[in-house]
């Protein structure tokens, strides 16, 4: 079915834009043109925020922190093999889904970590992605209370999911 929705809808835009006897084609090459025009106004963000994360996981900024606050997350009950995903899910849903297979890989999907890490991947969100994106499109410069708001959402997210699987698994 998912393979027909796409031309579904544009039977049906073009199909509404002849029953209002519109020029169906222009108002798509309108919509075209204002989705470009805004993938430029945020491209540089996106450039700059995924070379951020390049450059921390490759020089092993990352893997220290990682180090640093293991024994923090084994107070909370967070287990500490997971500290790599919790640092670099707010920055980037790639690098977190390529981190959580890695664990997954190494501990097992059923295990512990690799449940701890699934529910944590569907739990947070890429918060400096998102903020980014929609901020930068919107023309925000000014973050104001947004970034530490969400980052303690997604703290409150990465516990929640150790104390789920903790709980019900």
């Amino acid at each position: 079915m998912t393979d027909y929705i796409v031309p579904l809808l544009l039977f049906l835009t073009a199909a509404l834009a002849l029953r209002k006897k519109e020029n169906a084609y222009d108002i798509m090459l309108q919509g075209a043109s204002e989705g470009l025009k805004l993938l430029l106004s945020i491209l540089p963000t996106l450039i700059l925020l995924l070379t951020a994360v390049h450059m921390l996981r490759s020089s092993g900024a990352m893997e220290l922190l990682s180090g640093i606050l293991a024994p923090v997350f084994s107070c909370l009950g967070i287990p500490p093999e997971t500290a790599m995903l919790v640092l670099v899910r707010p920055i980037s849903g790639s690098a977190a889904l390529a981190v959580g297979a890695e664990l997954m890989a190494e501990y097992g999907v059923d295990s512990l970590v690799g449940r701890t890490a699934a529910v944590m991947l569907g739990s947070t969100e890429t918060t400096f992605y998102t903020i980014s994106v929609y901020f930068g499109a919107a023309g925000i410069r000014k973050t104001r209370y947004t970034i530490p708001a969400a980052l303690f959402a997604d703290f409150v997210g990465f516990f929640m999911a150790s104390l789920t699987v903790r709980l019900f698994f």
